[in-house]
């Protein structure tokens, strides 16, 4: 009895097993992400499946080929390029794209890889052909409006001056992926988009690059000192016409001053010493000795005649008692 009920459950498990198996090989699964290509004997047949659910197949004839229809990735190799003005870049570029035909991309490409390689070659090629056409600052800048960094007035442009652009960065990569979007259709592939994601200078560019903007920014340096020194030349022009102005008035209001005190001092002596004949011999006395005292020194030798005015104190001076 025990080897028979055994038996029986070794059969049981068994048939689940084969169910299990005959199951798997008839039937797939679709996911909400995916669509399905079918191929019997490495051909594709009927129409691609994109309905997620389960779905029946020919088991060990057909085979499911998984096909994703995200938007998916492509990121490009660092490339040195050639700029129209002769400057080597080295450009770093990603993109986005989806498979949109599946059939038709599983008949020219089979898989993915083959499909990264393909954008490789195609978006790579057209990149160097928009880049080609550009000079290095239509790839610097991103859009075409810009103003000047630094506003040094209407003589500005001289010292700061900003190369025109007719399309920019931006622009270049709409070019790129409209030129490489319609090749890549005939794989069923759409291209969504290709963006620049790194523009590295060549070595020698990049000495280049540093030397201009060294020059420009010693030039814009240069102009506001330059202005500087005008603007302190013209504070220090005021400053010394203001003191001038100061220094005058303030002269001419010393000069009026000492004018009215030797007008009032002389009033003042003539009335004092012309009250009488004493009071004017001993004024005239005081002037004379006020002159001896001026002219007369040790080295001073003077000669006068006898009936000299200046020699009168002198010769009616008596001699002390």
């Amino acid at each position: 009895m025990r080897v028979g009920a055994f038996l029986k459950s070794m059969w049981v498990i068994g048939g689940i097993i084969v169910l299990a198996i005959v199951v798997k090989l008839c039937f797939y699964t679709v996911s909400e992400h995916e669509q399905v290509i079918l191929t019997q004997f490495g051909r594709p047949i009927g129409e691609p499946v994109r309905t997620a659910g389960f779905h029946l197949k020919v088991p060990l004839i057909q085979t499911v080929n998984r096909i994703d229809k995200r938007i998916l990735e492509w990121d490009g190799r660092p490339s040195e390029m050639p700029t129209r003005d002769k400057l080597y870049i080295i450009v770093d570029s990603f993109g986005r794209w989806r498979i949109t035909d599946p059939l038709q991309y599983f008949t020219r490409l089979r898989d993915e890889r083959s499909a990264l390689s393909r954008l490789d070659d195609i978006v790579g090629s057209e990149m160097r052909n928009s880049i080609a056409k550009h000079d290095l600052i239509e790839i610097v800048r991103t859009v075409k409006d810009r103003k000047a960094a630094v506003d040094l007035g209407p003589e500005s442009l001289t010292f700061n001056e900003l190369l025109p652009i007719s399309l920019g960065r931006g622009a270049i990569e709409r070019e790129v992926l409209q030129a490489a979007a319609p090749k890549l259709k005939d794989f069923g592939v759409e291209l969504i988009d290709v963006r620049f994601m790194r523009i590295n200078y060549n070595a020698r560019v990049s000495t280049k690059i540093h030397e201009r903007m060294i020059s420009e920014r010693q030039q814009i340096a240069s102009r506001f000192r330059s202005e500087g020194e005008g603007e302190a030349a013209k504070i220090l022009g005021n400053k010394e016409r203001e003191l001038r102005r100061v220094e005058s008035e303030a002269y001419r209001e010393v000069q009026k001053i000492k004018g009215e005190a030797d007008a009032k001092a002389t009033d003042i002596y003539a009335r004092a010493y012309g009250a009488n004949a004493a009071a004017g011999e001993f004024h005239g006395f005081l002037r004379t000795m006020e002159t001896y005292q001026k002219s007369l020194t040790n080295d001073t030798t003077l000669i006068l005649s006898t009936d000299s005015e200046l020699f009168r104190y002198l010769k009616s001076s008596s001699k002390p008692k």
